[in-house]
């Protein structure tokens, strides 16, 4: 009796099982070197890690991007795929390729994402501490 209990339990993950290795998801070049970047911008604005563990975690997040970029640029897929975030991200190489295009600028990475959204020294020295 205790094993017919059990059964639709069984079944459900039986079936869970087989729906998830059939119907995986999985996440283009595109998708990838976004997650990535997303990775180091939240590293270079975290307050909450010191100056060399930033560094150790910025060089590792950079020499997957460079790996990642590549790929997207190389990607002939993308090409088939004209969607909002193909769009977006082609039409702003600057902030989508990150390191290329700081390389190509030659300013380092912060420094070039934060001219990309039009942060500068001279805005931050304006800036007022307040509360919104």
């Amino acid at each position: 009796m205790k094993s017919i209990r059990h059964f639709p339990t069984a079944l459900a993950v039986a079936v869970a099982v087989v729906f998830g290795i059939h119907h995986t998801a999985t996440a283009g070049t595109l998708e990838n070197m976004e997650r990535e970047r997303a990775i180091l911008l939240e590293t270079l604005l975290s307050g909450d890690i010191g100056v060399a563990e930033r560094q150790n975690r910025v060089n590792i997040a950079r020499a997957r991007l460079v790996d990642l970029e590549r790929m997207v640029l190389r990607d002939k897929s993308l090409i088939d795929r004209n969607t909002p975030m193909v769009r977006a991200a082609f039409e702003n190489y600057d902030l989508s390729f990150l390191v290329h295009a700081s390389v190509e600028k030659n300013r380092g990475l912060a420094d070039h994402w934060l001219s990309e959204i039009g942060v500068s020294t001279q805005t931050v020295m304006n800036a007022r501490m307040g509360r919104r």
